[in-house]
């Protein structure tokens, strides 16, 4: 790393004040011995699946400097080194993500429409001339060969939350072909340069100033993937709660697990909490996009039922038992799922939102 950062001309990071970060990937941020804030990730996996996701990460980065829009801003990708698998970023000092910034109850509807502005200016930009081209293939997931059978040695591998979620969706022929009609959707869809892992905490605040970070799975994709994304992880908060409840569903504050009656009575009332938050960040999405294909919003209700599912089989990766928030989630997901046109408006990504 410090390598580097040396041949960067930015000095190196010492031990000594610099922070290290929970993420998928090594993360460090901090001040070099030259006096440059920077941010460094080191990514897990494979060569061949970290040289792509580095490529996504330039084309993410230069595309949105190429375009020099208004409301949209990224971390500046200072530099990489592809076979060391590291990305080195322009710090946001006393950054915050949306996630914290929500959490410390800072004014909501504000940042909901300006991170939507932010995703409505990103699917805009033209990519023709990009100073990198994009990555052209399809996102992976939902991934319906899952849903026939897994892997052996990824099976072996699987909590038994996991093993009761995933004998769910394998015994669910009708889910499956929900999904299987989503992908259609998707292949049929306009293609814009699409985030493709967007959450709360994919934004970042700092200095008045709203930055979209994490461009690994950057690609040419159907922007409804981001919309349902923002959508599902609203959707999913209203359901495992908020007032005392740990997020990943796991229980309340004082290790009780909620009744099936208590969920769905917190998840009404946090439901209306969040449809406006929802509604903000789709208006300000349109209001950036302008005109956008007309099954947009369906699909975006769409992928939002599959975040439910996709965050309750995170969940599961971290526990012994499903819990019962988690069979919530994918219920009310399995129903985004199946009929999305019903849902648009509930979520609040109708017309009149």
């Amino acid at each position: 790393m410090n390598h580097l950062l040396a041949s960067l001309g930015l000095g190196e990071l010492r031990s000594e004040g610099v922070d290290s970060l929970l993420g998928r990937n090594e993360n460090w941020a901090g001040i070099t011995s030259a006096g440059f804030g920077v941010f460094v990730k080191h990514l897990h996996g494979g060569g061949a699946d970290a040289a792509e996701r580095i490529h996504r990460s330039r084309a993410f980065d230069s595309l949105i400097r190429q375009a020099r829009r208004a409301g949209l801003s990224t971390p500046e990708l200072i530099g990489y080194d592809e076979d060391a698998r590291i990305l080195v970023f322009d710090l946001v000092e006393d950054g915050r993500t949306l996630a914290k910034h929500f959490a410390d109850g800072e004014a909501e509807d504000e940042w909901t429409d300006r991170a939507g502005r932010a995703i409505g200016t990103l699917h805009c930009l033209g990519f023709a001339d990009a100073a990198l081209p994009l990555d052209t293939s399809p996102f992976p997931f939902p991934d319906l060969h899952l849903l026939q059978a897994l892997p052996l040695q990824s099976y072996l591998g699987l909590t038994f939350a996991e093993v009761t979620l995933w004998n769910i969706l394998q015994g669910d022929a009708v889910l499956a072909e929900a999904l299987v009609a989503l992908r259609r959707s998707e292949e049929e869809a306009p293609k814009v340069p699409t985030h493709c892992d967007l959450r709360l905490d994919q934004f970042l605040v700092g200095n008045g100033t709203l930055f979209l970070t994490d461009g690994e799975e950057f690609r040419l994709a159907d922007g409804a993937r981001d919309v349902g994304a923002i959508a599902g992880e609203w959707l999913y908060r209203a359901i495992t709660g908020m007032a005392g409840r740990t997020v990943d569903g796991s229980g309340d504050a004082r290790g009780e697990e909620p009744d099936h009656a208590e969920i769905v009575a917190r998840g009404v009332r946090e439901m209306d909490r969040v449809r406006p938050l929802i509604a903000s960040f789709w208006s300000g999405y349109r209001s950036a996009r302008g005109r956008a294909d007309t099954g947009l919003a369906t699909r975006a209700t769409a992928y939002a039922g599959w975040h439910m599912i996709d965050r309750a089989m995170a969940t599961a990766m971290r526990g012994s038992r499903l819990p019962a928030v988690s069979r919530a989630a994918m219920g009310i997901g399995r129903n985004a799922l199946l009929q999305p046109e019903k849902f648009v408006s509930t979520l609040g990504l109708g017309d009149g939102a």
